[in-house]
């Protein structure tokens, strides 16, 4: 049996031979520059951004750690040209290299500008920047919303402008305007102002504007998000966009209600100057004043050429006061002619009504009124008596009808206890109690059982005929009949 062969060769352990390899890629690709497309962009929730480095040919792992990643001009997409700057190095859990991104930039303006002008398409066609979708901006805002860095001199620009021309109510709302954190900060604050309640403690500003002083594309970028100008299409407050100079044009530029040059240009379109509003207001009152008085003046003359036209009003009124002397004299000769006329009427009715006259006409209407009740007293009576014959008869019609003359004729009327009336044998049943009605009065009864009841017909035939042979005196005297207390009457 012979040995093994003994080897020179070091032996290395997994973690050894993985440092081995971290050291030396490191070492070796300290500092790299790399350009490549941008494929997988992932952000996690630690804030670390994670990418693939991709060509036609090959893919590298990137990532960029929190700190760096969150001071980026712009926000990574896929599809992206970049140069990517950093170093190499392995990550031993999973066998593989990658690179350690300490600083991210877009491949020349070219590749920002070729995805800004294919966000452009995409946002136009969804009619975010058509002008039907522009509001007005209001004359004279009482509140002004400003969406801005609240350290720059972009906010005291503002600010100053609005104290020389209009002083208003301004409203601030604090955000980053540069970096990757600062598109969602600007929808934030945007989407916030439009969602203040109305009569809440913070009052809702009649307008917006969102400002950023000059810089290059990459700067601006955050302007150029998606978000950011969908944020600023859908505002119901209208919005002035005062990104960068006057040459800079950014996407929330088109979906906004107006561009303004400069920050202190939208503080300009905001409020107008109060002292030449104050002088256009004087001027339209000296106008407003000078018009009145010309009308004035107009119809004061007007009035005058009128009034040469017609006549003097002695002349208007001199053959009315001729008329109605007239007529007052004729009035009060009329009057006289009047009164003696009523006078005379007076008089002669008055002749008429003596106390002779008066006592022999009252005697004559006494005479004829006895004679009348002479004549109405034989008629009434004569009335009297046949309406009381009508009634007599009608009385012995009415009593002749009535079940009491049959009972005076020694029928009965036989009720049961529940008051109803008994019209044949077979409604009853032994021992039930009844209640016989006479013409005099009720009796209870009840119906008779086993040897104690009646005859049957021709037994009480032959018992009638033999007590027809006995004397009168023999007959006995009917039983009482026991009374059901309680027991009510038909009638």
């Amino acid at each position: 049996m012979t040995d093994a062969p003994v080897s020179n060769t070091p032996e290395y352990t997994v973690s050894e031979l993985s440092g081995a390899l971290k050291r030396t890629v490191e070492d070796a690709y300290g500092h790299v520059r790399v350009r490549g497309e941008l494929g997988r962009v992932i952000r996690a929730k630690s804030g670390h951004l994670y990418l693939d480095l991709k060509d036609e040919r090959a893919s590298l792992d990137g990532v960029m750690w929190k700190g760096m990643a969150g001071v980026l001009n712009f926000r990574p997409e896929e599809g992206l040209e970049v140069i990517a700057e950093g170093r190499l190095s392995t990550f031993p859990g999973r066998s593989k290299y990658q690179m350690i991104i300490e600083r991210l930039e877009p491949a020349g303006e070219g590749a920002l500008m070729a995805l800004l002008e294919a966000r452009k398409k995409q946002l136009a066609s969804e009619g975010l920047f058509a002008e039907e979708r522009k509001r007005p901006l209001p004359f004279l805002p009482r509140v002004i919303g400003v969406v801005t860095s609240p350290t720059g001199a972009v906010i005291r620009d503002i600010l100053h402008r609005l104290e020389d021309r209009f002083p208003v109510h301004v409203l601030i709302w604090p955000v980053l305007v540069q970096g990757e954190k600062a598109a969602d900060q600007i929808t934030a604050a945007i989407e916030g102002f439009n969602a203040l309640p109305e009569g809440g403690p913070v009052p809702i500003p009649d307008l917006l504007i969102v400002a950023r002083g000059g810089g290059s594309i990459e700067d601006l970028w955050c302007f150029n998000e998606e978000n950011v100008v969908r944020a600023a299409a859908g505002s119901r407050i209208p919005l002035i966009s005062a990104v960068g100079h006057e040459t800079d044009t950014t996407l929330i530029d088109y979906a906004s209600d107006r561009r303004a040059p400069t920050p202190t240009g939208a503080a300009e379109i905001a409020v107008p100057v109060r002292r030449e509003l104050a002088e256009r207001i004087a001027q339209v009152q000296l106008r407003l004043a000078g018009a009145l008085q010309r009308g004035v003046d107009r119809k004061a003359a007007d009035l005058k050429s009128a009034a040469r036209a017609l006549p003097r009003p002695e002349t208007l009124i001199g053959d009315a006061r001729q008329r109605l002397d007239y007529a007052a004299g004729r009035l009060e000769g009329a009057g006289r002619t009047l009164v003696q006329t009523r006078k005379s009427r007076f008089d002669a009715v008055s002749a008429g009504l003596r106390p002779n006259a008066l006592r022999r006409d009252i005697a004559e209407k006494q005479r004829r009124f006895a004679q009348s009740a002479d004549r109405l007293a034989p008629i009434y009576k004569r009335s009297l008596s046949l309406h009381e014959k009508t009634l007599v008869s009608l009385g012995a019609r009415l009593e002749a009808l009535s079940h009491k003359s049959v009972l005076a004729r020694g029928f009965a009327l036989v009720t049961g206890a529940d008051g109803n009336l008994v019209r044949a044998a077979s409604a009853l049943n032994d021992g039930q109690a009844v209640t016989l009605g006479f013409a005099d009065g009720e009796r209870a009864a009840r119906i008779g059982t086993g040897a104690g009841a009646l005859p049957d017909a021709p037994e009480r035939a032959r018992a009638a005929a033999q007590g027809a042979e006995k004397p009168a005196a023999a007959k006995r005297r009917p039983a009482k009949v026991k009374t059901s207390p309680g027991q009510g009457s038909l009638f």
